[in-house]
């Protein structure tokens, strides 16, 4: 453990007084807190599903929040949104040929992302035959990212064969047009390939997404902390009743997280000229596969990033308490002890996740900064094991202990105070142990 001098340690507690007591800087308030969340977990943005203008809106939301705190786009942007393309690639069309024979069109399935594909018996591609009795769904896991396989399927596994189909006839997004997973699937009873012919091509859409980024220049500016949490949610569940509530408004999840970032802003804007420059970041996508967070990663140099706060459904109390919050990942840096040092003396207290089986490290966006090697932690309160209204429409303000909120967003101020100021370092996580 690090042998604090007696000045730093007077700051500290200090500035951890001024949190507790109202005094000082703009630190979290309640009335900001409840403003803040219910516009993000409004009716009117209808879930903040990514890829919805709903989602855009929220994204100019947040933005106004940026700039009224004071912060700075990333140098080389003019603005707060961070915007990248996304691509949707489907199979346009497929034929297939199996010794001589025309196969019918429901007995064909395919995923084409190449621009077309041209095959036969003498093309460099795999060639699989799954019996009666063999295991197709762990067939197609195993062969679904191939460049290039055929995969014939016995009759007997009709109804696999149909399920799988499915998920072939999918589109799937993409960051890039360089995909090249081409699967095609029949269904035949065809024990040798003596020729076959398959012709395929695929098509594309592009659509616009966005994060939301702003910093505090700091004294270093090669050394850049985190502060992260996802706005996007699940959007609106049609059916079963036309009358009963449809939309998934996202309050815990992740408007709570996104109100944290946008009040730490306010916070540490009001501090003054910061050691470490600090990134404040509103990603998209999280729900649908973690595009912001990977392109987060791509525009940022992680060798930067000393640390992530990932915050994310800080809503509800947790089970040790209201002035308890937990972090994923404990073991994998000493991030955590950093913490847990910074608000001694203070009614906070910061722990290891409480639910390993629940594998919380990899379901959230700080895992893509971690596979890089950045101390990068998901901080969390909610009970997700027994939580009702994860991913439903329940989730909503109502459901949320508000104050809890506030006082979580002044216990990471306190938390993270060593690491911003410079203080402190966390340890880099082995980028070799994140799967």
């Amino acid at each position: 453990m690090k042998k604090w001098s007696y000045t730093p340690l007077l700051t500290l507690v200090f500035a951890a007084s001024m949190l507790l007591t109202g005094c000082g800087p703009k630190q979290p308030s309640l009335e900001e807190v409840e403003r803040i969340i219910s516009v993000l977990a409004a009716d009117s943005l209808n879930g903040r599903q990514a890829f919805s203008e709903d989602a855009w809106k929220a994204a100019d939301f947040i933005a106004n929040e940026f700039a009224q705190n004071g912060l700075v786009p990333l140098q080389g942007d003019t603005d707060f949104i961070q915007d990248f393309p996304l691509y949707t690639i489907g199979t346009a069309s497929i034929s297939v040929t199996l010794n001589g024979s025309d196969l019918a069109p429901e007995t064909v399935a395919a995923a084409v992302t190449s621009d077309s594909i041209k095959w036969d018996e003498n093309s460099d591609i795999t060639t699989i035959f799954v019996g009666a009795e063999d295991d197709l769904i762990a067939v197609w896991r195993e062969n679904r990212n191939s460049t290039g396989a055929l995969v014939v399927v016995h009759p007997d596994q009709k109804e696999a064969f149909d399920r799988v189909a499915g998920f072939l006839r999918r589109p799937v997004r993409s960051m890039s047009l360089e995909v090249t997973s081409n699967l095609v699937m029949v269904l035949s009873d065809a024990k040798t390939i003596r020729s076959f012919a398959v012709v395929g091509a695929s098509e594309h859409s592009e659509i616009s997404i966005a994060n939301v980024v702003g910093m505090i220049p700091g004294k270093r500016s090669g050394e850049i902390v985190v502060f992260a949490g996802h706005y996007d949610h699940i959007g609106v569940r049609r059916g079963g009743d036309a009358e009963a509530d449809s939309i998934s408004n996202g309050a815990n999840d992740n408007a709570s997280g996104t109100t944290a970032v946008i009040q730490l802003a306010r916070y540490f804007h009001s501090m003054g000229t910061p050691e470490r420059t600090i990134y404040f970041v509103a990603l998209t996508a999280e729900e649908s596969g973690g595009y912001g967070a990977r392109y987060f990663s791509q525009a940022v140099n992680p060798d930067s990033v000393v640390a992530m706060f990932n915050i994310e459904m800080i809503g509800k109390p947790a089970v040790e308490g209201p002035n308890t919050a937990w972090i994923t990942g404990f073991e994998r840096s000493d991030f955590g002890t950093i913490l847990q040092e910074a608000v001694v003396g203070t009614e906070f207290s910061f722990y290891a996740d409480p639910y390993p089986d629940q594998n919380l490290f990899y379901r959230s966006d700080n895992a893509t900064l971690a596979r890089l090697g950045v101390p990068a932690h998901t901080i969390s309160t909610t009970p997700i094991d027994v939580d009702p209204d994860y991913h439903q429409v329940s989730d909503e303000v109502a459901t949320l202990d508000l104050e809890h909120l506030t006082n979580t967003i002044k216990a990471i101020a306190v938390g993270a105070a060593t690491i911003v100021s410079g203080e402190r370092t966390p340890t880099r996580i082995d980028p070799s142990s994140v799967n």
